[in-house]
């Protein structure tokens, strides 16, 4: 018996795993905040959409907007609750849905960002697991509308991870796995921790940016300056991880070393950490349209995760007695931008890099 499932927070994210888990057969419910967007669902279906004609649907699939969540409650009880929403929702979200947990049922964290302690203080860490998009983008480019930016994973890349916090390998951990193997390329990992932090190391080096410059992810790293901030950013994410006790993953696929040395201005290494991102550049392994999910926040005029994000680095750093000058510059920024103080523009992070 397929378990049931519910996506708590159907945006890009969220939205689009949970709809084409529904397009396979799975018993998928999303949850969303935007009436809007729940009301197209309800209505016309999940449309999603990728970089190839074939990769374009539109699926039924039951929604519910948070207030009629309480519904719930006359259904058959969740298996697998996914909690894609804004990492500052994340203790919220977890108790909205809790309550309708099958007894065996637990909670996965699908979002940028580290929330798998939030979500364990609600629910408990044995009800906890962790699933990482990692080389995932797309947007909810309209209500019921989402777009994906990028390939599909294939052999060249994973894109997801699934994990427990403690590390082993379990039946719950190879069934989520098994489910994503049937749309994208995914890993049962051992090293939760440290594919989070890796991750938050490419979100460290792209969210901010975008949201303070105005730039799409390309046009991010078309230009020299923001590019080599974005090395700065990702070299002190790297090494306070490192100070952590992190074994971290490959970044943008950059060595986590290399990575570090670059920043720290070891030329070789920068020359090296910059032709990697100058040649996925010049691949197009990402649509023109791509924008990091903070950018399109800044866009929307919606709250950003900059504090979850490179204000977080900063944070983690100063318990590890490291400081991460760059991610607080870039916080301070982006901060400003979101309460309207100074637009976002390319001379913000060029400001930040004289």
């Amino acid at each position: 018996m397929r378990p049931r499932i519910a996506i708590v927070g159907a945006g890009a994210v969220g939205g689009y795993l949970g709809g084409h888990l529904a397009r396979l057969g799975h018993d998928v419910t999303l949850i969303d905040a935007w009436p809007a967007h729940v009301e197209a669902i309800r209505s016309q279906g999940l449309r999603l959409t990728g970089l190839e004609d074939s990769q374009n649907v539109t699926v039924p699939v039951p929604a519910l907007h948070l207030s009629d969540v309480q519904s719930l409650s006359k259904q058959s009880p969740v298996d697998i609750a996914f909690v894609s929403v804004k990492s500052y929702d994340t203790v919220w979200a977890t108790h909205l849905i809790a309550p309708h947990l099958a007894p065996g049922g637990f909670v996965a964290s699908l979002q940028n960002c580290i929330n798998e302690p939030a979500i364990a203080s609600v629910v408990g860490w044995g009800r906890t697991v962790g699933v990482i998009a990692g080389t995932y983008s797309g947007e909810l480019h309209a209500p019921g509308e989402i777009r994906r930016t990028v390939p599909l994973g294939g052999t060249q890349r994973v894109v997801y991870a699934v994990g427990e916090p403690h590390g082993r390998i379990t039946a719950r951990v190879e069934r989520i796995r098994a489910m994503i193997a049937e749309i994208d390329s995914v890993q049962a990992t051992t090293n939760l921790w440290g594919e989070r932090w890796s991750k938050l190391c490419v979100n460290v080096m792209r969210n901010g940016v975008s949201a303070a410059s105005g730039l799409s992810g390309n046009d991010c790293d078309r230009d020299d300056r923001i590019r080599r901030f974005s090395i700065r950013l990702g070299a002190e994410a790297v090494r306070i991880g490192q100070a952590l006790g992190y074994a971290l993953e490959p970044i943008q696929k950059i060595a986590p070393e290399g990575l570090a040395r670059a920043g720290a201005g070891d030329a070789a290494a920068l020359e090296q950490a910059d032709g990697v991102l100058l040649a996925t550049l010049a691949a197009g392994q990402r649509s023109a349209l791509q924008r990091p999910s903070m950018g399109q926040d800044m866009l929307k005029g919606r709250q950003t995760e900059i504090d979850q994000i490179n204000g977080y680095v900063v944070a983690e750093g100063a318990k590890a007695g490291l400081a991460a000058p760059a991610n607080a510059a870039l916080t301070a920024v982006v901060k400003r931008v979101e309460r309207g103080e100074i637009p976002a523009r390319p001379e913000n992070i060029a400001g930040i890099n004289a």
